[in-house]
């Protein structure tokens, strides 16, 4: 489901260029946000629908209620901060990401958005400024597992309790109740179309091209499509003594031929895909027998839709190939497949004049992770902004970005909902 862009209308010059996020009350927050879930290596867990989860919802609830925000938690558990604005009729304009971790996450994957928007209103209110647009921040549920809450809002969710594989193992049904949601309401969360007049999202970039490249700022492209294969090789398991080398039907070997073939086929095809091979098992698995049966996945992701379809039929081709060579019997089965999510091109260009605004160097790049934003692209026009993560490292104690990079980020957003909202307000 593709959405019609923005037209931009009447841009403000130097929007609201004194209205700059506070340092120390960010860090502060980001701070006491991380502690609900520490462990002693000083990573997060905070898997959603936990105690710590659930904790970690009331502090940042508290804090919204306490910046003049209404809140309240939509049936599939979504918990939405309102921050009204001068037409209460007016679209929504909304931010946020999710505050659930992965077993030893970091403190800023997800919390940095969430507490972005929520300073952006601390900001707001403290100036006495409103928007047009009424703001809502949003902590979504279970980004890390399910996204039964942005897939909800969007209405993508599936209906099937069955289909959700919490990370506390527990029916999505008794995870929702525990967070204040309603499965048996959830299709009232999805928002229809026109009510969420854009979404713009901060988050940590995840990867290392920004550090690479020296730049203070990402201004996202969009969210890469996915697929994902299953790959098996079937050759027959021989005595590795006795079998001649020309004899052989080695699975193994067969499928280090199409590994290697993956790999050159990301690395020449025009434009900037990527491939993974990041699981494989072999059987029989014994230093004295040739593999007669690996299993292997694949993870093909890039913008462009038409670019993986085209990377998956040249690998088919050259599987053909590889079978009739090696004399084995090869399947490629979808595990599953995700609709790239672009970005709009005027919530692009906001977002890229608010750094020229503040004098912050940046650079367009994708994003190849998944994030809450991903989805709210199939329901309104989605905007993301990327902040440096230190050695490209993320879902890790290791996870760091400074808290200058993060203030930056923050007005980066808060410059870019000031712009949005004028230009959709004169539009």
């Amino acid at each position: 489901m593709s959405q019609p862009s923005i037209t931009a209308q009447t841009r403000p010059a130097g929007a609201a260029a004194a209205l700059l996020a506070d340092r120390e009350r960010l860090s502060h927050s980001l701070e006491a946000l991380a502690q609900i879930g520490r462990l002693p290596s000083g990573a997060v867990r905070r898997l959603a629908f936990t105690d710590e989860d659930r904790a970690a919802r009331t502090l940042v609830m508290g804090w919204m209620e306490e910046a003049g925000l209404a809140v309240r938690i939509d049936p599939a558990g979504n918990l939405i901060g309102r921050y009204e604005g001068l037409d209460p009729e007016a679209p929504v304009l909304a931010t946020g990401s999710h505050i659930d971790t992965v077993p030893e996450g970091g403190r800023y994957d997800g919390a940095l958005g969430v507490m972005a928007g929520l300073e952006v209103v601390r900001v707001l209110g403290q100036q006495g400024h409103r928007l047009h647009h009424p703001l809502e921040v949003i902590v979504f549920a279970d980004e890390e597992s399910t996204m039964v809450g942005c897939k909800s809002m969007v209405g993508r969710a599936p209906d099937q309790p069955e289909s959700y594989a919490t990370a506390v193992g527990r029916p999505i049904q008794d995870c929702l109740a525990s967070i204040g949601g309603d499965w048996a309401r959830r299709a009232e969360a999805r928002r229809p179309p026109g009510e969420i007049a854009a979404f713009l999202e901060l988050h940590v970039e995840q990867g290392g091209v920004l550090e690479a490249v020296g730049k203070e700022i990402g201004v996202v492209e969009g969210v890469v499509g996915q697929q994902r294969y299953t790959i098996s090789v079937n050759g027959q398991a021989n005595h590795a003594g006795t079998t001649p080398m020309a004899m052989r039907r080695d699975a193994l070997t067969t499928a280090a031929q199409i590994i290697l073939a993956i790999e050159d086929m990301a690395l020449h095809f025009p434009g900037d895909p990527v491939a993974t091979v990041g699981k494989l098992q072999v059987w029989p698995n014994a230093a004295n027998i040739v593999p007669g049966r690996v299993e292997f996945t694949l993870d093909m992701r890039d913008l462009s839709h038409t670019v993986i379809d085209h990377m998956r039929a040249q690998l088919e081709r050259k599987i053909e190939n590889i079978a009739v060579a090696s004399r084995t019997r090869i399947a490629m089965t979808p595990q599953f497949l995700v609709d790239p999510s672009p970005a709009d091109p005027m919530i692009q260009e906001v977002i890229t004049e608010s750094c020229q605004q503040l004098g912050l160097s940046y650079t367009h790049l994708p994003s190849r992770a998944s994030h809450d934003a991903q989805e709210m692209g199939r329901l309104t026009a989605m905007g993301m902004i990327f902040v440096p993560s230190r050695d490209g490292v993320s879902h890790s104690a290791d996870e760091f970005t400074s808290p200058e990079q993060c203030v930056q980020g923050v007005n980066v957003l808060l410059q870019s909902l000031i712009r949005l909202d004028a230009s959709l307000a004169a539009s």
